[in-house]
C-alpha cells in the first residue's frame, strides 16, 4: 500500500476519531436528558428514537473506523480486538434500548437503560482519552490539571444532581454543589438524605462521581488511552509519572493498569462479599439488592462514606451485622493503604510462599528486601494506629455506646470504631452518644487519615510516622532520624512539617468562619465537622443539614482543599525557584 493511501486511511481515522467523541457526548446528553427529567409521552418517543438512532449511527461509524485503521496498517493483529470492543458495545447497547428491563425501585430507568448509560459513558471516557495526549503536549503543570479536572467534575456533579428525576423533592444548588463535592472528594458529608432524598438516578449519579473521584479521571482516562491505542508519547510519560509521584519512568502505564485493576477487583470481591452478608427478604427486588451491595462496595473501597442506608450501617436492621461491618471495615482499609503498597505486599506475600521456597537462592540464605521501606513504614504506622485504637475505644465506649453488644460484637464494633475515622466516614454506632473522650480521639484519627496515594484524605499515615519519629529523634539528641536501617532525607521531613502546617492553618481557619456563621451549632461539632470535611471522612456529629449556605460553601472549599492537597495546590499556583548554585553560611534559632 503506497504512503498516500495510508495517510489518507489515518486522516480519515482522526476525523472519525473527532465525530464518534462528539456523537457520544450528544448520546449521553439526549440518555441523561431522558432519564433526568419528567418527559411527556411524545418528548419521551422523541429521546428515545434520538438514542436508538445515536446508537446505530455510533455503531456504524465505530465498525467503519476499525476498517480503516486495520487498512492503514496503524492497529496490530493482537490489539484488533480492542478496537472491535467498541462497536461491539455499542451493538449491545443498542439491542438493548428496545429491550425492557427490571425496573428499579424509586426511579423511573429500568436495568437495561442503566447498563446503556454505562456503556456510553465507558465509549465516551475512551474517546475522549485518545485525545488527552494533546493536554500532554502542552506541558501544562500537572498539579494544576489534576486540579482543574476535580473542579470539572463536582460541577458536572451538580449539574446531574439537579435534574428534577435525581431526587424525590428537589434540591437547592448548594446542596447539589455540596453532595457533589463531598462524592468527588470522596468525603461522606451529607445534606440530604440519600436513601429517600435521592432517586434510584440520584444515587446512581452519586456512585458514579464516587468512582471517579476516588481514582481520578486523569487515571481512566490514561489507562484508556494506552489500552485502546497502544501507544504512548514521551511528553504524557513525563506528565503522568509527575502526576502519578511514580518515580520508576518507564513503569508509569504499568503503575496505572494496576491502579485500575486492583480496585475494579477488590471492588467486585467486596460486592460479591457484601450481597451474601445482606439478607435477600430485606429488599424488594434482586436489583435493588444488588445496587445496594454494588454501592457499598464502591463506597467503602474508595473511602467515600455514602450509604444508601438513612442512618448509615446504624440502620436497625444492620447494627449487629458483624460479617458486614467487618467486610466494609476491610475494603476501608485496603482502599486507604495505598495501590503501591497492596501491589508491594502482594509481591512479598508472592514472594514469601511461593517464590523463596522453591528457590535455590533462598536456601542459601540470601534474602532481598522484597517489601519497600514505604511498604514498611506504612503497613507499620497502620498496624500501631488500628490496635491502638481498637484498644482505645473498647475502653472508653465499654459501658456506652458498645453496652449494646456482647461479645465479639463488642472487639468488631471497637475494631470498625478504628477503621472508619481515617476517612472512610461509616458508622455502626450513634455518633451524638459517644463520650467527650472519644470524640477527640477520632478527630485525632480523622485529622492522620489514610495512606499517600490511596483514596483516603487527612495528613496520611507517613506524614505522621516522621513528624513522630522526628520528635523522638530529637528528644534522644540524633542529628539525623533512621529506621529499619535506612536514613530518612531532609527533603521527606520538610515535605511532612509543610503538609501538617498546611492542614492546620486551613482547618483553623475553616474552624473560624464556620464560628461566624454558625456559631449556634457549637465549636465541638463544628471542630469536628471541619476536621471531617478536610479529611475527607464524612463522620459528623448530626449537624451537617442544619449548617447555613455560607457554612455549606466553606465546608465545600475544605473538603476540596482536603482532597486535593493544600501543598498540590500552593505546587500548582507557584513556579519552583530556580536552583541557585551558593549557599549562606548556617545560623542557629532559638525555638524555646
Amino acid at each position: 500500500m503506497s504512503l498516500n493511501s495510508i495517510s489518507r486511511y489515518q486522516k480519515w481515522v482522526n476525523q472519525l476519531d473527532t465525530l464518534l467523541l462528539w456523537g457520544t457526548l450528544c448520546t449521553l446528553a439526549v440518555l441523561i436528558y431522558d432519564l433526568g427529567f419528567f418527559l411527556a409521552i411524545l418528548e419521551n418517543q422523541v429521546a428515545d428514537t434520538l438514542a436508538t438512532v445515536s446508537l446505530f449511527i455510533l455503531t456504524c461509524l465505530s465498525s467503519i473506523r476499525v476498517s480503516l485503521s486495520n487498512r492503514s496498517g496503524n492497529i496490530d493483529k493482537q490489539h484488533l480486538w480492542r478496537e472491535w470492543l467498541i462497536p461491539v458495545l455499542l451493538l449491545g447497547a443498542m439491542i438493548l434500548r428496545t429491550s425492557h428491563g427490571q425496573q428499579w425501585i424509586g426511579c423511573s430507568y429500568n436495568l437495561s437503560e442503566f447498563f446503556i448509560l454505562s456503556i456510553v459513558i465507558f465509549v465516551f471516557f475512551v474517546e475522549l482519552s485518545k485525545k488527552s495526549f494533546l493536554i500532554f503536549r502542552r506541558r501544562l503543570n500537572p498539579a494544576l490539571l489534576f486540579m482543574v479536572s476535580f473542579v470539572v467534575m463536582i460541577f458536572l456533579g451538580a449539574s446531574l444532581l439537579l435534574m428534577p428525576a435525581a431526587t424525590t423533592n428537589g434540591i437547592d444548588p448548594v446542596d447539589a454543589l455540596f453532595t457533589s463535592t463531598s462524592a468527588v472528594c470522596v468525603t461522606g458529608l451529607s445534606v440530604l438524605d440519600t436513601q429517600f432524598g435521592f432517586t434510584r438516578f440520584g444515587q446512581t449519579v452519586i456512585l458514579f462521581l464516587i468512582q471517579i473521584g476516588g481514582l481520578g479521571i486523569m487515571t481512566f482516562t490514561s489507562v484508556f488511552a494506552y489500552f485502546f491505542t497502544g501507544k504512548f508519547t514521551f511528553d504524557s510519560q513525563i506528565f503522568l509519572s509527575d502526576l502519578n509521584q511514580e518515580q520508576r519512568f518507564g513503569q508509569i502505564f504499568k503503575t496505572l493498569y494496576r491502579v485500575i485493576f486492583i480496585t475494579l477487583g477488590l471492588e467486585f470481591i467486596g460486592f460479591i462479599l457484601i450481597w451474601l452478608s445482606l439478607p435477600s427478604t430485606a429488599f424488594v427486588s434482586w436489583g435493588d439488592h444488588t445496587f445496594t451491595a454494588f454501592f457499598h462496595s464502591v463506597s467503602a473501597f474508595c473511602n467515600a462514606g455514602f450509604s444508601t442506608y438513612s442512618q448509615g450501617l446504624f440502620e436497625p436492621a444492620l447494627r449487629t451485622n458483624y460479617p458486614l461491618h467487618f467486610i466494609v471495615a476491610l475494603l476501608v482499609i485496603l482502599g486507604g493503604i495505598g495501590f503501591s503498597i497492596l501491589y508491594n505486599s502482594y509481591e512479598f506475600l508472592k514472594y514469601r510462599f511461593w517464590i523463596l521456597p522453591r528457590s535455590v537462592v533462598g536456601r542459601s540464605g540470601h534474602r532481598p528486601w522484597v517489601l519497600n521501606f514505604n511498604s514498611r513504614l506504612i503497613l507499620l504506622t497502620t498496624t500501631i494506629l488500628l490496635i491502638t485504637g481498637t484498644g482505645l475505644f473498647l475502653g472508653l465506649e465499654w459501658n456506652g455506646v458498645l453496652k449494646a453488644h456482647s461479645g465479639i460484637g463488642k472487639l468488631v464494633e471497637a475494631f470498625f470504631l478504628a477503621v472508619t475515622p481515617r476517612t472512610a466516614g461509616f458508622n455502626t454506632v450513634d455518633m451524638v452518644a459517644l463520650a467527650p473522650g472519644t470524640i477527640i480521639l477520632i478527630i485525632f484519627f480523622m485529622w492522620v487519615g489514610a495512606s499517600p496515594g490511596s483514596t483516603g484524605g487527612g495528613i496520611k499515615t507517613s506524614t505522621f510516622a516522621l513528624a513522630s519519629l522526628n520528635i523522638l529523634g530529637t528528644i534522644r539528641g540524633k542529628n539525623r532520624i533512621e529506621i529499619f536501617r535506612r536514613e530518612i532525607s531532609n527533603s521527606s521531613l520538610r515535605i511532612s512539617y509543610t503538609v501538617i502546617s498546611l492542614s492546620l492553618i486551613v482547618i483553623g481557619m475553616a474552624i473560624f468562619f464556620l464560628m461566624m456563621t454558625d456559631p449556634e451549632k457549637g465549636l465541638i461539632a463544628l471542630g469536628f465537622e471541619v476536621f471531617s470535611a478536610f479529611s475527607t471522612v464524612g463522620l459528623s456529629l448530626g449537624i451537617t443539614p442544619g449548617i447555613s449556605a455560607m457554612g455549606k460553601l466553606i465546608l465545600i472549599f475544605t473538603m476540596f482543599i482536603g482532597r486535593v492537597g493544600a501543598f498540590t495546590i500552593l505546587i500548582s499556583l507557584f513556579k519552583k525557584v530556580p536552583y541557585a548554585p551558593y549557599r549562606f553560611p548556617k545560623e542557629t534559632v532559638s525555638v524555646s
